[in-house]
């Protein structure tokens, strides 16, 4: 699907992301933008942290994200950035990037980041932030 809104970026001078994202993605006009904090795989009714694998913590934080953006007025489809931590990329990054993909399946994709780091609240293995307009 064709998102008039962002328009993807990608220049042959470097090379291609090593996963579902952009390189860059421009908005198209001025929009306003919702910035949403980071996002960890609570279970909202126990209060903890979800005893899950990766990919279903994944799939959980994206689906918060999914919520906050609706409540917000805009969707997954209007994200223009994501920030993901983890704390043990190498055994992960395949794992999100795959659960990622199904939340991101459209045209253009968002511009992204993936860092790791050592720790993340909660003991949490992900971490998923994002900036998005809202049209």
């Amino acid at each position: 699907m064709k998102n008039n809104l962002l328009k993807a970026i990608q220049t042959k001078l470097v090379p291609l992301p090593v996963g579902p994202y952009s390189q860059a993605v421009a908005l198209e006009s001025a929009q306003r933008l919702v910035f949403v904090s980071g996002q960890l795989p609570i279970d909202m009714a126990t209060g903890k942290l979800a005893d899950e694998n990766i990919t279903l913590m994944t799939r959980r934080i994206l689906t918060a994200i999914k919520n906050i953006l609706a409540e917000s007025g805009s969707s997954m489809e209007n994200v223009v950035r994501v920030e993901i931590f983890c704390t043990a990329l190498k055994q992960d990054f395949v794992a999100i990037n795959n659960e990622y993909a199904l939340h991101f399946a459209d045209e253009t994709k968002p511009a992204r980041q993936t860092i790791e780091v050592s720790a993340l609240p909660m003991g949490s293995p992900v971490e998923i932030s994002c900036i998005a307009a809202i049209p």
